[in-house]
Order: C-alpha cells, then sequence, then structure tokens
C-alpha cells in the first residue's frame, strides 16, 4: 500500500516539475511555508477575538489566518493563538513589534510557531486480547 502511494505522489509530483521552471500547487507549499510565517501569540485576553487579532497584525503585512484555541467544552479562549502571514519578513517584523506589548489590557508575548507534536491522544488503537502471563512450571519428583 505504502508503495503505491509513493508511485502516485511521485507522478503526480513529476507533473509540476517537469517544466524548466518549478511551478508547485499551494496546498504542497503550505506546510512549508506555514512554520516560518505563522506566529504564536500568548498571553491573549480573554476577550480578544480572532477579528481583533487580525486587525492588529495586519498592520505588519498581510494576515492569511488568525487563530485563537478555545476550550472544546465551555468554548473560552485559552488565552493563545496563531497568526499565519503571507511572507517571512512580514511575520519577522510582527514579531520583533508586538512582542511584550500591551494588547486588549494584557502584555503579549510572541514567537515563532513551533510544528505540532503527536502525543497520541484519543481513542487507543486495539492491539488485540491480553496475552496470558507466562505460567510458572511445575517441576515434578521425576525431572529433578
Amino acid at each position: 500500500m505504502a508503495a503505491a502511494i509513493r508511485r502516485i505522489a511521485s507522478k503526480n509530483f513529476a507533473k509540476f516539475t517537469s517544466s524548466s521552471s518549478l511551478l508547485l500547487p499551494s496546498a504542497i507549499l503550505i506546510p512549508y511555508r506555514s512554520i516560518a510565517t505563522k506566529l504564536f501569540v500568548g498571553g491573549l485576553s480573554f476577550c480578544t477575538t480572532e477579528d481583533g487579532l487580525t486587525e492588529t497584525f495586519s498592520q505588519y503585512g498581510q494576515v492569511v489566518e488568525a487563530k485563537i484555541v478555545t476550550d472544546r467544552v465551555s468554548n473560552k479562549s485559552k488565552g493563545f493563538g496563531f497568526v499565519t502571514f503571507a511572507c517571512e519578513d512580514e511575520a519577522e517584523k510582527a514579531l520583533t513589534d508586538m512582542d511584550g506589548k500591551n494588547l486588549n489590557g494584557r502584555v503579549v508575548f510572541v514567537d515563532y510557531a513551533k510544528p505540532k507534536t503527536d502525543f497520541g491522544g484519543g481513542i487507543p488503537i486495539a492491539r488485540g486480547p491480553p496475552e496470558e502471563p507466562p505460567q510458572p512450571k511445575v517441576l515434578i519428583d521425576e525431572e529433578l
């Protein structure tokens, strides 16, 4: 199965790289671009909205996305979010200018976003019935 996926991916990738200039669809580039242009914004006020975050950071460049992380149950802000810029230079300028600044009555901390790590949450994968522990061997007088 993995070989088939690799074969399909390499054929599709070859379509985009066959011309003299390298033309890749934006969907392929987004995972690579977003690490350098995505900023973590911590210390947000609980009344800060995504629109307010977009408006504040748009003075440094084109904001592609502004996302405030919320609690699943209460749907309230967790006090941090992410802002994605169109280019790396804009993100760097926003990082240097906004880090330690006041936003909605709170001092915000801005840094480059780290890649998401998988903590193995969710439903555990069943691997079959549990194995029984090995039974101790009983020695009979004849075996001694």
